[in-house]
């Protein structure tokens, strides 16, 4: 389940387009279930969006649990309880309170390979957007920088890893300041770029 900026076609604050997103589902035999919202969307449109789509793939799919990979922010965590709750779905947190240093590099170390297409700027250099999630990074990120980013400084699309039956070939594009959010746009090889659209 991931939720999608309707005017952009691209997963919202991460700024991945949909192509990507449907190649990672393929690769990890996973259905997607798109969570449309709208370009700048209240908090209350995201809910009902949320809900909805929840709702649905609790009644077509037979969904009784939803897993996020929060890791130790207690708002967030309470957050997603709540809107969960009465729901008859079940928000579970395998990663919780694992600290966030070794779980990095545990990751990398297991195949994981990622590209950073977000950073706030105001908590990372903007010179970060569009670097691989890999040793070298994690050794250059200055202090008090979380290194799996949990406090926003940064997001990633993942392109291979071990719940992918293949690495997915990707294209790099170019880096873009829009809304605050320094964002790297990455193309599916082969596809055309296309609109240089907002994130």
């Amino acid at each position: 389940m991931t939720t999608l900026t309707e005017e952009y076609g691209r997963v919202s604050m991460h700024g991945v387009r949909r192509e990507v997103l449907e190649r990672q589902a393929e690769l990890a035999g996973l259905p997607v279930a798109a969570v449309g919202i709208s370009a700048g969307a209240s908090n209350a449109e995201y809910e009902r969006a949320f809900l909805s789509a929840a709702l649905r793939a609790k009644a077509e799919w037979g969904i009784s649990r939803i897993v996020f990979g929060d890791l130790f922010l207690e708002d967030v965590r309470a957050y997603r309880e709540r809107l969960l709750d009465g729901t008859g779905i079940e928000p579970v947190f395998p990663l919780w309170g694992r600290p966030t240093a070794s779980l990095a590099r545990e990751m990398i170390a297991g195949g994981l390979r990622a590209e950073l297409v977000c950073v706030d700027p105001a908590r990372l250099p903007a010179e970060f957007a569009g670097r691989s999630w890999d040793a070298s990074l994690l050794a250059d990120l200055p202090a008090g920088v979380d290194p799996c980013g949990e406090n926003g400084e940064f997001h990633t699309c993942v392109t291979a890893g071990p719940m992918f039956s293949e690495p997915i070939a990707v294209r790099r594009g170019e880096r873009v300041l829009r809304d605050g959010f320094v964002f790297f746009d990455l193309f599916l090889e082969g596809e055309l770029p296309g609109r240089q659209a907002a994130c």
